[in-house]
């Protein structure tokens, strides 16, 4: 009897990973056969296991308990609720609380002020008629104020999401298609000016046709991203999870799957980095991207991928660095070409390695981070936007490493290639902020603070 109950007060000071890793190799188990009876790889028990994937979800944990046999009070559950009318009668949990709301008025914000707003939202008119092929006059030069787009595009996003355009027109099936394709490309070339227009429109269109779902999961994903780069999380959340619920609607395992890596973005972002981490490493283990051909594949990598960045937010060098060479496995299997290009900038050996400068910068390493980009030509990154993205990751790797005369240049280099995305990001607008405040300053230093909207 004293034996039992010392084994059970050791199971109840163990982690639910350590539990389950003891539990297996008593009942000799292997990884993949333990697998097999919780729908899981041998890789993600082993995660699992080693506390690199923590074990908190509740329908996990009860997948585990179930199939080795352990009391759900061991790992912290309570007994499985009662059913009935076929539906489960139990306990419930408030939700965490979302990260508080960046929607404020807009005059001063960011060095802007409403003569500045009202200058920018009539060159978008222009912008606007050249995306829908209207004519622009000859000689007509359109200049947008590039350091409030961030803020206009936000505002067109939302109101569009609110239903609060009334010239909602709807268009074919096929120019709506072609439409998307074009906001992808404004995406890839960072033309974010064309973007605030087109954007919105695909969304309004998109509800307003309501038969093509997959169409606007997409619209909501691509909505997704620009709202992550902008720093907009609640918006963000919003669309995220409309991007879950048409993808779920349309069947689309693809769209579902990278709906579950966007909201891990947004987990991460509010600091949830165990829920963002169950999130993506959940989705990258289910049977359908396992088991699919190279798209499904890649995005399997892009959720591993993910992953690894959260354990560098988290401090678990260790873990980003284990799980970013998972990804790399899966992008060598699967070849050089780029895959799911839409999917956030695409999949591929080049592109993960371009993951592993910030994840290594991220983990507070530098000069690892410096010594990966080295390892990536620019020029072979599949579109601008990935450019602007490797100048911008070595430049805070510059930054954080005080080299500010290398921090410098790779900035102006983001900005040769995406002036646009350069000018509109928070995190380029933060960075710039520093360089001004924590030392000496130069002309080109200056001129680009003027320019990214943080000195007038």
């Amino acid at each position: 009897m004293d034996a039992v109950r010392a084994r059970a007060v050791s199971a109840a000071n163990m982690v639910p990973g350590e539990l389950v890793r003891r539990t297996r190799m008593e009942q000799r188990l292997t990884l993949a056969q333990l697998g097999k009876l919780t729908g899981y790889s041998a890789a993600q028990v082993s995660r699992y296991e080693r506390g690199v994937s923590p074990l908190t979800d509740v329908t996990v944990l009860r997948r585990f308990a179930d199939a080795l046999g352990i009391p759900p009070q061991a790992v912290g559950l309570t007994p499985a609720p009662d059913v009935r009318h076929g539906h489960a009668i139990g306990p419930t949990t408030g939700y965490p609380r979302l990260p508080g709301p960046r929607l404020t008025g807009t005059a001063h914000k960011d060095g802007e002020d409403p003569v500045r707003r009202r200058r920018l939202l009539a060159n978008l008119a222009v912008t606007a008629a050249a995306a829908a092929g209207a004519p622009v006059l000859p000689g007509r030069r359109t200049t947008v104020d590039e350091a409030a787009l961030g803020d206009v595009l936000i505002g067109r996003v939302r109101d569009a999401m609110l239903g609060l355009h009334s010239d909602v027109s709807v268009p074919s099936a096929a120019a709506l298609n072609g439409d998307l394709a074009r906001a992808f490309a404004d995406f890839h070339t960072c033309r974010y000016g064309s973007l605030a227009v087109r954007l919105p429109r695909l969304i309004q269109a998109g509800h307003a046709r309501g038969d093509d779902l997959g169409l606007l999961a997409q619209s909501y994903l691509l909505a997704t991203r620009m709202l992550i780069k902008l720093d907009e999380q609640q918006l963000g959340w919003m669309a995220a999870d409309r991007a879950r619920q048409s993808a779920e609607a349309a069947d689309e395992p693809l769209l579902i799957a990278e709906s579950a890596r966007q909201l891990a973005v947004l987990a991460r972002k509010a600091g949830w980095h165990e829920q963002a981490m169950s999130i993506a490493l959940t989705a990258a283990d289910h049977p359908g991207l396992r088991n699919g051909g190279p798209s499904l594949a890649a995005e399997r990598g892009l959720l591993i991928q993910s992953a690894a960045y959260t354990a560098a937010r988290a401090g678990d060098t260790a873990g980003m660095r284990e799980l970013t060479d998972e990804a790399a496995a899966i992008a060598g299997e699967l070849g050089t070409a780029v895959l799911l290009r839409d999917h956030g900038g695409g999949f591929s050996p080049t592109t993960v390695q371009l993951h592993r400068i910030s994840a290594e910068n991220s983990a507070g390493d530098p000069s690892t981070a410096l010594a990966a980009a080295r390892h990536v030509a620019p020029q072979n990154l599949p579109s601008i936007e990935r450019r602007a993205r490797y100048y911008t990751d070595i430049a805070a790797a510059f930054g954080r490493w005080d080299r500010r005369d290398e921090c410098i240049r790779a900035l102006l280099a983001a900005e040769h290639h995406a002036p646009e995305e350069t000018h509109a990001r928070p995190a380029v607008k933060s960075l710039v902020s520093g360089l001004l405040l924590s030392g000496r300053t130069t002309t080109e230093l200056r001129g680009l603070a003027a320019r990214v909207g943080v000195l007038t």
